[in-house]
């Protein structure tokens, strides 16, 4: 069910994004489409709990081993209902749902309402350490069993009910209109018995009720994920399972790609983009996402957020010439962002091309400005750390760098400062190590405004990396969240992110499109609107 209160706030500017591949090959004797494919992918930050993962390598994952209450459509989108049979409310804050009957785990295992009441309050727990915890901040209890400082007094959210196998009820301790449309997301997946009683084995070996199930893992390698053909799912796997394997170099993987022994590539690297429709014979999708990228300031260090500093963050921000990076570094696939947002929500969504205003201009003479009455670059000049392990970052990082340098006429104002793979550049930032600007950036779990603002930008959220803090921001935030009027929640969403073009706690580079390039084995190759291949749909020989 989904409620005309929470229906609003679906992106319906997402265009379906489905390319078909030229087929061809043997696939290894296989005709019907049925074969394994070979993907490149990048080692997970963490094991693979649902709400321990909050980057997209493991989210990547976790959309093919798991289903939840709903899932988003792969064209547009929308929050479907998949083991929800209905989700209804009429307050906006206490919230009744049925399951569907039937569906189990890969180990034979019922899903019930205790599967979710588990796991979330597992994930919930302080002392569990989720990543993911603040997405259930707003569930009764939420203060008890994750207190901001010191010991929880409870262990269970007050808010979550079971009443039978089939039913339970969530308390939310403030309306919010929109929540329903937020069960999509990993974190709030079910979780089978096995994951309480034998944990560690469960890490090892993924336990899920998806269309795939975990065959084998080797951390720096990969892992191989086969079709389960117990899925109770309507996207059942077409294909034999996939091959996820690990590469430090987006360039590499291309390579790969180009001589036949790798069948995918999701993460087409910026110096491959001029030639990669020649080199692939035209399989190639490029195709709007709901992604942005930024530069996020560590605000935990003086040296960032200290009097006038906001002026200073301006200031860099004035000094990247967007527009020349997208063309040159990234030809085109690229869209200079005019906001914290992205286009595929739609002006209705929430998308503004204006909220950025001049902080998103590029202006020299007031970005030297900006910098000087921000007190100068801390010690005389920045870095901008970034995971080494893609291709595609040091080419726009060093354009980003030698236009800082460009702008404010010092050849050593800016430089890049690589992090040898994606899980220690992750885990620096999470340690709070950061004490310059680092790539940062958003690939939507779910289709509102209100998840390109509040992960990130709200004190304490699961991944504001920043440690930005602003009590309005916050305040603006929960008034939204409470509104179930569509254009009055979307206006003070709105208004709350003109709060960060004042304040900067990350600058706004631009808007990612998806890209993938495929071997000739792949056909019905295509990209969800979250940038992600729709792996369960591909075809192979």
């Amino acid at each position: 069910m989904r409620r005309s209160a929470a229906r609003w706030a679906v992106g319906a500017a997402v265009a379906a994004l489905v390319a078909t591949g030229c087929g061809g090959g043997d696939g290894g004797g296989v005709t019907d489409g049925s074969g394994v494919l070979s993907a490149s992918w990048t080692d997970p930050q963490n094991p693979l709990e649902p709400a321990n993962t909050n980057e997209v390598q493991g989210g990547k994952v976790l959309d093919m081993i798991f289903r939840g209450l709903k899932k988003y459509n792969p064209r547009t989108a929308a929050a479907e209902n998949v083991i929800a049979d209905s989700i209804e409310t009429t307050d906006q804050r206490t919230f009744r749902i049925r399951l569907k009957d039937g569906w189990t785990f890969g180990n034979g295992e019922k899903v019930t309402s205790a599967s979710f009441i588990d796991a979330w309050n597992y994930a919930a727990l302080v002392t569990n350490k989720q990543i993911n915890a603040s997405f259930f901040r707003y569930i009764e209890g939420y203060d008890k069993v994750h207190p901001e400082s010191g010991n929880p007094v409870a262990r269970k959210l007050s808010g979550l009910t079971r009443q039978d196998d089939l039913n339970f009820t969530v308390e939310l301790d403030q309306k919010f209109s929109t929540w329903p449309d937020t069960l999509g997301y990993a974190a709030f997946m079910p979780l089978p018995r096995v994951f309480f009683t034998d944990h560690a084995a469960w890490l090892r070996k993924p336990v899920g009720n998806g269309p795939y199930r975990v065959e084998s893992y080797t951390k720096g390698q990969g892992m191989q994920l086969r079709a389960w053909d117990g899925y109770k799912g309507d996207d059942a796997a077409v294909n034999g399972g996939v091959d996820l394997k690990v590469y430090t170099d987006s360039n590499t993987a291309y390579t790969d790609l180009q001589a036949g022994n790798l069948d995918l590539v999701d993460d087409v690297p910026a110096a491959q983009l001029k030639n990669v429709r020649a080199d692939l014979d035209g399989r190639y999708l490029n195709t709007p996402a709901g992604i942005i990228q930024t530069l996020a300031f560590p605000l935990y260090d003086k040296a960032w957020s200290g009097e006038d500093s906001e002026k200073l963050r301006q200031g860099i921000s004035m000094a990247i010439n967007r527009k020349q990076i997208t063309r040159k570094i990234f030809q085109n696939t690229r869209i200079p962002a005019r906001d914290w947002t992205s286009p595929v929500l739609g002006a209705e969504g929430g998308f503004d091309d204006t909220l950025c205003g001049r902080v998103c201009e590029y202006d020299p003479a007031r970005a030297r400005q900006l910098v000087k009455e921000g007190g100068g670059l801390p010690g005389g000049s920045m870095r901008i750390t970034y995971n080494a392990d893609s291709g595609s970052h040091r080419d726009w990082v060093d354009a980003v760098c030698n236009s800082i340098n460009n702008a404010l006429g010092k050849d050593d104002a800016c430089v890049g400062d690589p992090v040898g793979t994606f899980a220690d550049f992750r885990n620096q930032i999470v340690g709070r190590q950061m004490r310059n600007p680092f790539r940062a950036g958003w690939q939507m779990d779910y289709p509102l405004i209100q998840n390109f603002l509040q992960p990130l930008y709200y004190t304490g959220a699961s991944s504001n990396d920043a440690h930005f803090s602003d009590p309005r921001f916050d305040r603006l935030i929960d008034r939204a969240n409470a509104e179930s009027d569509r254009a009055k929640a979307v206006d003070t969403f709105k208004e709350a992110e003109r709060i960060l073009p004042q304040q900067v706690p990350a600058i706004a580079l631009w808007y990612q499109n998806g890209s993938a390039g495929w071997s000739q084995r792949l056909s019905r190759v295509a990209l969800n609107p979250f940038s992600v291949p729709v792996f369960s749909q591909i075809k192979v020989g």
